[in-house]
C-alpha cells in the first residue's frame, strides 16, 4: 500500500510537546517499533535538527536513523533507505532538497521505496515536494512556484494558516493559471494520501485544517475538508 503523509506544518520540529502526528505517521506503519529514517536535506543536514528529531522519536515506539548527503552513512543509499518503514522529510529549502536528491538519485529512490510500501512523511519543504507543483520561499523573501516530485497530482501550500502571505498567493497562482488546483494545509494539520487519493485529514491542533483551491466557474472556491482531531488519549 502506497503512503503518504503530508504535514503542513508541526511535528516535533514545530511542536516539540505535541507530537499527535509523529506518533500518526508510526501507527500508520502497522508494527510496533518501526524503523523511521529522518532526511534533513533541505535545512543542510543541520546538526541541530537532527539532534531534535533523535530527542522526540527516542522517546516514541520506534527505531529511529537519519540520512546526511554531506556524512554519508555508507554507499549503498537505496539499501539503506528502502529497509526503513518511514521516510520522514524535514523542512528548509525545496528546491535545494530536490536539486542534491536529483544528484544523489534520492528522488528515483523515494519512488520506488513508495511503490515499495515505506511510508513517505514530512513537513513544509518535505511536504510540498511529493506534489506535482507547490509554492515555496526557496528562491528568497517573496514567495514563488516550484515543481515537485509529481508522486501526487495537483498542488500543494504549506503553512497555510501560518504565515500571512501563504493563502492568498496560493490562491492568486492558481487564479492565474501558475498553479493547478490543490491543497492548502495550515501548521498542525496532515494530509494523508493512500496511493494517489485523499484517505483523511488529520491535525494535532483543534482549529488546524486543510482544504482543497480550485477555480470553478471563473471563481476561486476553497472547501474546507473534513480534519480528526488527534485529542491525546
Amino acid at each position: 500500500m502506497k503512503q503518504i503523509i503530508a504535514m503542513g506544518g508541526g511535528g516535533f520540529s514545530m511542536e516539540p510537546e505535541n507530537l499527535l502526528l509523529d506518533q500518526y505517521i508510526l501507527k500508520q506503519a502497522g508494527q510496533s517499533n518501526p524503523k523511521v529514517c529522518f532526511l534533513p536535506t533541505a535545512s543542510g543536514d543541520a546538526e541541530g535538527y537532527i539532534e531534535r528529531f533523535y530527542n522526540a522519536f527516542h522517546s516514541l515506539s520506534c527505531e529511529p536513523s537519519h540520512l546526511s548527503l554531506f556524512k554519508l552513512p555508507t554507499k549503498d543509499l537505496e539499501r539503506f533507505l528502502l529497509e526503513k518503514d518511514i521516510l520522514y522529510v524535514g523542512g528548509g529549502n525545496t528546491k535545494s532538497m530536490l536539486a542534491l536528491w536529483r544528484e544523489w538519485k534520492i528522488d528515483s529512490i523515494l519512488k520506488k521505496a513508495w511503490e515499495s510500501g515505506t511510508i513517505l512523511a514530512g513537513l513544509s519543504a518535505g511536504s510540498i515536494c511529493w506534489f506535482e507543483e507547490g509554492i515555496t520561499d526557496s528562491f528568497g523573501e517573496e514567495l514563488e512556484t516550484i515543481e515537485g516530485l509529481g508522486f501526487l497530482k495537483g498542488s500543494h501550500s504549506p503553512h497555510y494558516d501560518g504565515e500571512k502571505d501563504r493563502r492568498p498567493l496560493f490562491q492568486s497562482f492558481i487564479r492565474k493559471g501558475k498553479l493547478q488546483a490543490g491543497y492548502g494545509a495550515d501548521d498542525g494539520a496532515a494530509l494523508h494520501f493512500i496511493g494517489e487519493n485523499l484517505y483523511k485529514v488529520v491535525s494535532s491542533r483543534a482549529h488546524a485544517s486543510a482544504y482543497w483551491v480550485e477555480m470553478r466557474e471563473n471563481a476561486m472556491h476553497e472547501t474546507v475538508l473534513s480534519t480528526e482531531y488527534l485529542k491525546q488519549e
